[in-house]
């Protein structure tokens, strides 16, 4: 099978013809259709996350048929499509894991990290970590729910009832979890890029009531903010921007370090905190949810050897919402203004 491989970080990836991998206990097979390309892939790519288990296929929001089954895989039968997270295993006897919060458990393995992910031909998963998939969902459209939109999902929840919500960065994760805030009835502020007027034209088709620079402030005060952006920076920023009380969460598995700043903008019971991962729950509740709003998945299809392409682009803020590797067998995407999901 074709896969495109990490030997070293701060290299590109290769493209190299390896052997299909075998379905263990409790493990399917899959033949992957699409794979998005996420931020997280580009933090183990470059070198930001320590220890990637090398050689390495990335690539964690996988989109494939079931071809095969381990001993012991029951739950999925062969010709199911079915999405692959980040979160591959846990140990469900941590106290993590006995307390419902599987998203820390001390023995979690990574799709795309710690085992073989998404940018190849064929991959293995455990059965407990992969989802049933909503048929209004191309493939490719699907693909960018499993991390992009669990992620901004996970985050939006860790706000509470904040009505004016800020997003700071407008990529793969905000484009989603806009949609999703302003369809439980809460204001969404988009700040982008300085200088990107298309992101925040983009932000405001999505339900934005405003949209400016990272470097400005918000007409309103915000009760809410969330970073997706990995840029430390930008937290002082936030927490200057939201109300007493708010909440500023920071989205991204890796930020350049957190600059000093005056504890009056932290005074007021506001508060900062970080999302680590997902939960088995997390994914069926956005899966479900998705169709109803509905939510409008963009995406920049790239075929499976132009990886390094996409993932070029991610590095460059150039995607409009998420950049998409067309394994096999997906059906091509167009990229915007099709009425599409």
């Amino acid at each position: 099978m074709r896969a495109m491989i990490l030997d070293s970080p701060g290299r590109p990836l290769r493209l190299a013809e390896v052997p299909v991998p075998e379905p263990g206990a409790g493990q399917v097979l899959l033949k992957a259709r699409a794979c998005a390309v996420c931020r997280t892939d580009l933090h183990v790519v470059d070198g930001e996350l320590p220890d990637p288990a090398l050689p390495l296929v990335p690539g964690h929001e996988i989109v494939g048929t079931v071809v095969g089954r381990g001993p012991g895989a029951q739950r999925f039968s062969e010709g199911e499509r079915v999405g692959v997270p980040w979160l591959g295993y846990t140990d469900g006897s941590c106290r993590y894991c006995l307390s419902g919060r599987e998203n820390l458990c001390e023995r979690a393995r990574f799709t795309g990290y710690d085992m073989d992910g998404g940018y190849a031909e064929y991959t293995v998963a455990d059965e407990r970590f992969c989802f049933a998939l909503p048929a209004e969902y191309p493939d490719a459209r699907a693909a960018p729910l499993l991390c992009a939109g669990l992620i901004g999902y996970r985050s939006l929840s860790m706000t509470g009832d904040a009505r004016r919500v800020g997003l700071y960065g407008f990529g793969a994760a905000a484009h989603i979890v806009a949609q999703v805030a302003a369809y439980e009835g809460r204001e969404v502020y988009a700040l982008t890029r300085p200088g990107d007027r298309e992101g925040q034209e983009f932000a405001r088709e999505l339900g934005a009531v405003w949209a400016g620079g990272s470097d400005e402030r918000p007409p309103e005060e915000l009760d809410a903010a969330i970073i997706f952006a990995p840029v430390g920076a930008l937290v002082p920023a936030a927490l200057g921007a939201v109300a007493r009380g708010g909440t500023v969460v920071c989205a991204g598995i890796h930020m350049s370090d957190i600059p000093a700043f005056p504890y009056a903008l932290l005074w007021g019971e506001r508060s900062v905190r970080s999302v680590a991962n997902l939960t088995r729950r997390d994914g069926e509740a956005l899966l479900a949810l998705a169709p109803k709003v509905p939510v409008r998945v963009e995406v920049e299809p790239f075929p499976l050897e132009r990886a390094n392409d996409a993932l070029g682009a991610l590095r460059a803020g150039a995607v409009t919402g998420a950049a998409v590797l067309e394994v096999s067998g997906a059906t091509p995407e167009p990229s915007r203004g099709d009425g599409q999901f």
